[in-house]
């Protein structure tokens, strides 16, 4: 399968970093199955960092190789996932142990739900409902060194704004 990451550089050797900011899945190497996410990611941060040029680096995973390590999968947005993306955007020192995470990403759409929900609007119930209506694209995070391994580089798209 293929995965694609968003950067402003060309990513031969995945790292494991600890992000400026917290995420979804916490810190490590984010990839989509989506080359559209990972290329309007990598424009925004062009935009951001008032540079011309990007790339979207694009990898060969194995998907029966989540098996051969610790893995957490959500395959759709459920109680489990909105706990555990809750604790990763919340609790600033919240780590967990899985090599790899799947699933879906919650982008701003979906934090503006998130909102409703912290503000009494929608229960949890109702959260998780709205959540199920919307077209989410799909992220894998590798946490450790252990799960890069998994990750083969192949190329990169250049992009440019």
């Amino acid at each position: 399968m293929k995965l694609y990451h968003g950067s402003l550089q060309i990513v031969e050797k995945p790292e494991i970093r600890l992000p400026e900011r917290t995420l979804d899945y916490g810190s490590g190497f984010y990839t989509t199955t989506s080359f559209s996410q990972a290329e309007s990611w990598v424009k925004r941060r062009m935009r951001e960092n008032k540079v011309s040029k990007g790339y979207v680096n694009i990898y060969e995973f194995d998907q029966q190789s989540v098996n051969n390590v610790k893995s957490l999968i959500f395959n759709a947005p459920n109680d489990e996932w909105l706990d555990f993306v809750m604790k990763n955007r919340m609790n600033k020192g919240f780590c967990h142990d899985y090599d790899i995470v799947y699933g879906p990403v919650a982008n701003d759409r979906v934090y503006a739900a998130f909102a409703l929900y912290e503000g009494g609007v929608f229960n949890r119930e109702d959260l998780i409902k709205e959540l199920k209506t919307y077209v989410l694209v799909d992220q894998y995070l590798f946490h450790t060194e252990k799960s890069l391994q998994l990750l083969f580089y192949n190329e990169f798209k250049e992009i440019v704004l």
